[in-house]
Formats: C-alpha cells, sequence, structure tokens
C-alpha cells in the first residue's frame, strides 16, 4: 500500500533561508509555525520527508557533521511541536558536478519513492525556489510554492503553481483538501 507523504524543502521552508545558507548550528532559526505545521501534517496520517540542497558540504563551506547537527536541530524542534520528520535526503553535491540528486533533477525524489512507496502524482512537494517546483514537475509530484524564503521572487517567475503565504498555509491547503 502506498503511503501518504509530503516532501519539504529545507531552507526558506522550514527555517529562514540566509543568504550564504546556514553554515553553523547558531544561524538556524525556524520558519515560524514551520515545526507544528510538521505536527499538523503528521496528525493528518501523512509521512514528512526532506529533500533538500546542500552544496555547502561540497565546496567544503560546511563539515557533513555539521549539516548532520542543523538537521538534528530542525528535528528537535519538530518533535517538540509534536511531529517528526519520517527522513531526510541531501544533495551535498555543488551544481558544476552535474549529479542527478541535486534539484531541479528529480533523483532526490526518486530515492525517497523508492524508500516510502508513495504515489508521485499524490504527493505535495512544498519548497520556496524554481528549483524545487521543476524537482516536483520532472519527478511527476504536486508543487506548491510558498512564499517564505525565495518564494516571492519564485512568484514571479512561476505565477501557474500554486502559491500559499508559508508551511502552515500549505498544510492547511493540504490537509483541508484531503478531506
Amino acid at each position: 500500500m502506498t503511503q501518504r507523504v509530503v516532501l519539504l524543502d529545507r531552507d526558506g521552508v522550514l527555517n529562514v533561508d540566509l543568504p550564504t545558507g546556514v553554515l553553523r548550528r547558531e544561524d538556524l532559526t525556524m520558519e515560524p509555525a514551520a515545526a507544528a505545521a510538521v505536527a499538523r501534517l503528521n496528525a493528518a496520517g501523512y509521512r514528512v520527508v526532506v529533500v533538500t540542497n546542500q552544496a555547502c558540504v561540497g565546496r567544503g563551506e560546511l563539515a557533513p557533521e555539521e549539516l548532520g547537527q542543523i538537521n538534528a536541530a530542525i528535528d528537535a524542534a519538530v518533535v517538540a511541536a509534536g511531529g517528526q520528520i519520517d527522513a531526510w535526503y541531501c544533495c551535498v553535491h555543488p551544481a558544476e558536478q552535474g549529479c542527478a540528486c541535486r534539484k531541479p533533477a528529480p533523483g532526490l525524489i526518486h530515492q525517497a519513492q523508492a524508500d516510502w512507496d508513495f504515489e508521485p502524482a499524490a504527493t505535495w512537494l512544498i519548497g520556496d525556489a524554481a528549483r524545487d517546483l521543476a524537482a516536483a514537475e520532472a519527478a511527476g509530484c504536486r508543487p506548491l510554492l510558498v512564499r517564505t524564503g525565495k518564494g516571492r521572487t519564485t512568484e514571479a517567475e512561476r505565477s501557474d503553481i500554486p502559491a500559499v503565504d508559508d508551511l502552515a498555509a500549505a498544510v492547511d491547503l493540504i490537509v483541508e483538501g484531503a478531506r
């Protein structure tokens, strides 16, 4: 039986996106209500899977251990709100490497699908950047844009994609639409 899964980008969706990226645990700030939104998805029966580009690791700007600590801090914030992130898929390759897992390529989504057995056409990918939306489309998922992070700029480029203010509003749309 296929599972109900929602895919999330990290920076700009779960946490505040910084111009240089989040390179230290101390730089991490959660987007308001993001942790509670994940908990609401869980309560509605959805698995939550993060698919994120983190080229800063491949460029040597961030150690893999520090990336793990940052992601663990996000996990802890979500757990404190009563939810859980079920899995993390991180592409650490720089763009010039041309890997199949760096969004806008759909590789991370395909990896997640193999592990979590979800139907792409019934699966939302929530992101703030054009590459998130393109990856969703390439994998056959349903793209949903949040206006946090790069979202307002992306909305001007991709007005064909549904857009909401933040992750909490995205969860409202998904959970209400599933009823």
